[in-house]
């Protein structure tokens, strides 16, 4: 079922504990095959997709799938699982071509999280960047004491962070990997030497992109001699990323953080004309990798519109990120609201009491986030415990702050009662990002969220590929006026916090992850994949229709709604309620793949958002 565009078109009516018909999956299944033990890696055809909004039909799969923001991307996860290899091999495979093919978001440049499922065992590893050793709590701070504005922070050395995604997949890679470490690299050494036909998407993004030509390397690779970015399907080659990848492939991420490499990288940081860092090559020989308990918690759900009652653990990652909390307080806060029982409205779409007590939650849990949460091994947590901002009784006890009438900006809590010695971070822009979901044939699952933050991250190009600026997720203000602290301020050696949310759920009652899902979109991601948990495991929605559903959020400001998504009627309504409504465009990067059962047999059904270019694969 390798062919995307052909087989893969399976939309289930239902995911969750309805039977899907005998004859759309048996459409669905895959002829007998004989298992590969290598990857012998095929150059696919390489489809142009839209970068606008593309319908997307859902896939069904039986034995494994891959969902990711690029089809040679997620070709090459595909392959990997066809030959044998396991979640963990096909993630790296996916993140290398992705590296390649859509380098505005992610690569060997930057971070990402990752979680991990072998049956229950739920595993986090965090390859977040580290603040170098030379680093100040007023790095973003200008002569006279203000915040320096967003991107003339971002551009140049000055914001980039000591990169951590390739050492993390190794250490994932060597608990969790069936196939050769340097085979994983084969997909995209063959793309970056043979060329790849440059996206919409990547066209899209190159022309409306400002800062990134003023780095000569990039310039060279991204543009033509005309100064216009490269056209839709023009060929683009990139043999210095291939040779990158061949080191790494055979010494490992010591080729990456050492030696020649580390030492272009620092050079490249450091060297900046305007706005120079103080990225070390000992920060990137010292760099590590963490294993971290995922952050798990219960989401019981009342039985409703022929649904009976349900029982999930949902896990995520813990801080430095953000997400898994937030989300956790949302979804715990609208439960003991009447939305709990609100169904999507007669069009499909939710209702504007829904959203109300949506976007209210939110601002009550992006409050809590504002406050507390940073990289741990920095910052204490409430009580000193992360669950305290999940617990069942206070997240109770901050529903009852919900009202008719929007609260427009609510004020953190204290779930522990303790004296807090900190202050709420400003909202401070947030970008970027990709998201990987995979299900392999040995009961193995993953999510993976990736980033080098901005568009383009820091605009700087060095050995074909781009570095993050992943230190603008820290306060540009390390403390308030009164003098009081930020937890999520600038120090050496720390994790910026994240709003990356890689997520797992599973039925409480058998034991079964049943979901893998997550989004690219800074702050936003947050609600993206709220909107695709409760769609999915509420509603009762295919991921591909949950995915579909209009976006929509509050970041403890005004409500946010896609722009021409929802009707005038709902606008009204909650302007009538006191919320400030703002319709812009909101494009989420969601992937998500979700467990169900018909006729006594397992399926896979997988969702790819139609604002971007992803597709999901499998057999």
């Amino acid at each position: 079922m390798r062919d995307a565009n052909a087989q893969l078109l399976c939309r289930p009516a239902t995911v969750l504990g309805v039977v899907v018909s005998a004859a759309l999956l048996a459409a669905c299944s895959s002829a007998p095959e004989t298992a590969e033990k290598r990857l012998a890696y095929q150059v696919p055809d390489q489809p142009e997709g839209s970068s606008g909004y593309t319908e997307k039909p859902g896939w069904a799969t039986e034995k494994f799938a891959v969902a990711a923001a690029n089809p040679l991307a997620t070709d090459a996860g595909y392959q990997v699982l066809k030959a044998g290899g396991s979640a963990m091999d096909a993630a790296i495979a996916v993140q290398m071509v992705l590296g390649l093919v859509e380098p505005q978001s992610s690569g060997i440049g930057g971070g990402a999280f990752l979680l991990h499922a072998a049956g229950s065992k739920v595993e986090a590893y965090d390859g977040r960047e580290t603040a170098p050793a030379a680093t100040t709590e007023n790095l973003f701070l200008k002569a006279d004491g203000k915040p320096m504005a967003f991107h003339d922070a971002v551009v140049g050395g000055r914001s980039v962070g000591t990169p951590g995604a390739v050492r993390m997949l190794e250490l994932a890679h060597k608990e969790h990997g069936k196939l050769p470490w340097a085979t994983l690299f084969e997909p995209a050494i063959r793309l970056a030497d043979q060329g790849f036909k440059v996206s919409p998407r990547l066209n899209s993004l190159l022309s409306n992109e400002k800062f990134l030509a003023s780095d000569p390397v990039a310039r060279a690779y991204f543009f033509g001699a005309d100064g216009k970015p490269l056209p839709v399907g023009a060929v683009l080659k990139n043999p210095e990323y291939a040779q990158v990848l061949r080191a790494i492939a055979k010494q490992g991420s010591k080729a990456l953080h050492e030696g020649e490499v580390a030492q272009a990288i620092v050079q490249k940081v450091r060297s900046h004309p305007t706005n120079p860092g103080v990225l070390s090559t000992q920060d990137l020989a010292n760099y590590q990798p963490k294993k971290r308990a995922a952050l798990c918690y219960d989401w019981n759900l009342p039985a409703t519109q022929g649904m009976p009652v349900r029982s999930y653990q949902v896990c995520g990652f813990p801080p430095p990120s953000s997400g898994a909390i937030a989300i956790g307080q949302i979804l715990g806060i609208l439960g003991h609201t009447p939305a709990a029982q609100m169904p999507l409205g007669q069009d499909g779409l939710p209702t504007a009491d829904w959203l109300h007590f949506y976007t209210e939650a939110s601002r009550l849990a992006f409050a809590d986030r504002a406050l507390y949460v940073a990289d741990p091994d920095f910052v204490q947590a409430p009580g000193n415990s992360w669950m305290n901002l999940l617990d069942n009784r206070y997240l109770k006890e901050r529903s009852s702050l919900i009202g008719q009438q929007s609260m427009k900006v609510a004020q953190a809590g204290n779930p522990a009662k303790f004296k807090v010695s900190q202050a709420p971070m400003p909202e401070q822009i947030e970008y970027g990002t990709s998201h990987i979901s995979i299900v392999d044939a040995f009961g193995n699952a993953l999510a993976m969220t990736t980033t080098i933050e901005d568009q383009f991250g820091s605009r700087q190009m060095v050995k074909g590929f781009l570095l993050n600026n992943e230190l603008t997720d820290f306060s540009m203000a390390p403390k308030a006026a009164d003098g009081q602290p930020i937890a999520n301020r600038v120090e050496p050696g720390k994790r910026p916090r994240s709003s990356m949310a890689p997520t797992l759920v599973f039925d409480k009652a058998t034991g079964n992850v049943i979901m893998s899902a997550g989004s690219p979109g800074g702050a936003q991601i947050i609600h993206y994949t709220a909107k695709t948990l409760q769609g999915v495991l509420d509603w009762g929605l295919t991921p591909q229709q949950a995915i579909n559903l209009p976006n929509f959020s509050s970041l403890n400001g005004p409500t946010l709604l896609e722009a021409k998504r929802f009707p005038a009627s709902t606008v009204e309504a909650l302007k009538a309620r006191g919320a400030e409504v703002k319709e812009q465009d909101l494009t989420s990067g969601l992937q998500a793949i979700t467990r169900g059962e018909a006729h006594g047999k397992v399926f896979w059904f997988g969702g790819a958002d139609p604002r971007r270019e992803g597709v999901v694969m499998g057999d």
